[in-house]
């Protein structure tokens, strides 16, 4: 059976996750990296952490899907590193595949719909 781990957090938009400290309602494009536990390999998931506010304020549709979204009342690396960590460790399967579907389901993963090309030109 392989587990899902989550290994780091990164992002482009701030120096530190650990340190950021946001005044008023903020979003946040951060990547999950996570992999199978107890192995070294990774694929990243990218999820847009927010509060409620900032995502009313940047709505530009009438209609949005959550999807890839995690909303926060407010910042908190540890809080955010221990929901994204219990997370994985529910996400299970017989394949890497298969357990990164699940993970997918709160990050877009890098192989979102990849389809491998086996035919000739």
């Amino acid at each position: 059976m392989i587990v899902a781990q989550l290994k780091r957090l990164t992002c482009t938009d701030v120096p530190s996750l650990e340190t950021f400290r946001p005044d008023g309602p903020f979003g946040l494009y951060i990547f999950a990296m996570v992999g199978p536990a107890g192995s070294q390999g990774e694929e990243s998931f990218g999820i847009t952490v927010c509060t409620p506010d900032w995502f009313d304020q940047n709505m530009k549709e009438s209609v949005r899907s959550g999807r890839h979204h995690l909303f926060v009342q407010h910042y908190d690396y540890e809080q955010l590193m221990r929901f994204l960590t219990g997370y994985c460790s529910t996400c299970m399967g017989s394949s890497w595949a298969e357990v990164a579907e699940k993970v997918a389901r709160i990050g877009y993963w890098e192989f979102e719909d990849y389809k491998s090309y086996s035919g000739s030109m």
